[in-house]
């Protein structure tokens, strides 16, 4: 997918720095600030190497907010991610230790090869925006954003992300092999220097925080709903769909459709919106039968079907 349409000068000048670090993945990091506006939360599917904790890192360095990473095994308990109250003997007290969770920006690593156990406790966080421990309840920070990563080729030892906790994710991404022309790139730009410890901030904390109060200005026409809502529809009577989308996908489609019209400089929602971020957000949020496998239908096969079949209304603000 190509973004031609302009963007508001604050986010062309973010999505410039990052791409001195991401060669040729200009969509990936406009969908990712998309997510980060709307205060959702990103599932990155992609094979390893192809730069998704670049990706990440040059976030955090745009908006000079903590990063912190966490690298999903087995053994990880959930006192490991959201932090645990240690016995202070000085203070005769116990004291809260904050995980690794408790950061603006939280790279999960390989989430699906962690215990549900584990995977159920940063949910939680994205879920709740904070973490309890020992009965109390702590706020995170914000902004707080989560970019979980996982592997689909190597599933040995893997725990798969259950549906209902898919639903999380506001939008599902993968950031695929770049071209001839941009690996030649990103290998002259490696050649002698370090990309990443180039690029500093371009918008202040207080800045993406003004930022993300204003996507809820975006205006969503009656019109505009009504087309989310018959996508969304038409996903749980499609034949070869299981389980249709949740009326909280719904929500996520209108949430990201608002933030993404601002980051191009609107305050009203347009189809072409809801057309670009529908396969990002719903296709994680079906479940496809069995055999429609043989049929060569997958989720994202279906989404492009929904679109094809609705009929995209006439423009209209009110």
């Amino acid at each position: 997918m190509v973004i031609y349409e302009p963007l508001l000068p604050p986010f062309e000048k973010v999505v410039r720095n990052i791409e001195q670090v991401i060669v040729g993945k200009r969509d990936v990091i406009i969908l990712s600030l998309t997510a980060l506006l709307a205060k959702g939360h990103v599932l990155l599917e992609d094979v390893p190497g192809v730069g998704k904790t670049m990706l990440v890192r040059a976030l955090a360095k745009s908006f000079n907010v903590e990063l912190k990473r966490i690298q999903f095994t087995p053994d990880l308990l959930p006192s490991d991610v959201i932090g645990v109250s240690v016995y202070n003997p000085k203070t005769q007290q116990f004291e809260y230790k904050p995980g690794p969770v408790v950061a603006h920006i939280v790279l999960a690593d390989e989430i699906n090869r962690t215990s549900p156990k584990t995977q159920s406790a940063l949910l939680e966080a994205m879920e709740e925006g904070s973490v309890t421990v020992d009965g109390v309840t702590r706020v995170l920070p914000q902004p707080f954003f989560v970019m979980a990563t996982q592997n689909p080729i190597e599933y040995e030892g893997t725990y798969p992300l259950p549906e209902a906790q898919l639903d999380r994710f506001l939008l599902k991404l993968q950031m695929g092999y770049p071209s001839v022309d941009e690996e030649i790139e990103m290998l002259n730009r490696l050649e002698k220097t370090e990309p990443l410890a180039e690029i500093g901030p371009v918008m202040t904390l207080d800045e993406l925080l003004g930022l993300q109060r204003k996507v809820a200005d975006v205006h969503v026409s009656d019109t505009v709903k009504g087309y989310i809502v018959r996508l969304v529809q038409q996903s749980r009577a499609h034949e070869a769909v299981y389980l249709g989308v949740s009326p909280r996908g719904s929500a996520a489609l209108m949430k990201a459709a608002q933030a993404y019209a601002l980051i191009h400089g609107r305050d009203f929602v347009i189809p072409d919106d809801v057309q670009q971020l529908a396969p990002h957000v719903l296709a994680h949020r079906l479940l496809v039968r069995p055999e429609a496998k043989w049929d060569k239908l997958d989720a994202e096969t279906i989404v492009a079907q929904l679109i094809a079949r609705t009929p995209v209304p006439v423009q209209g603000r009110r």
